[in-house]
């Protein structure tokens, strides 16, 4: 899993996202159910590496990272993402 650290020095949101609404995007790595995915028990596989999908939505976490909503069609799995 990501280490995701409240201490770092990094402050996405002070520039603008990195991605749009609507567009394309490949998962890079393989993203796992962390638990908050209703229907899939933990540690299940959400998204494969290579996975295409498109950017629904566009949010923060801890005033510093942007967080996409983006929809696997083929898988039919809508989870969030960091850049």
């Amino acid at each position: 899993m990501a280490k995701i650290s409240r201490d770092s020095d990094v402050v996405e949101i002070t520039s603008d996202p990195r991605f749009d609404y609507g567009q394309k995007v490949k998962s890079i790595k393989v993203v796992r159910n962390d638990g908050t995915f209703p229907g899939k028990d933990v540690g299940d596989v959400l998204v494969n590496k290579g996975d295409i999908g498109y950017v629904t939505s566009i949010g923060t976490f801890l005033q510093q990272f942007y967080i996409y909503g983006v929809d696997f069609v083929a898988s039919g799995h809508r989870v969030g993402m960091r850049g």
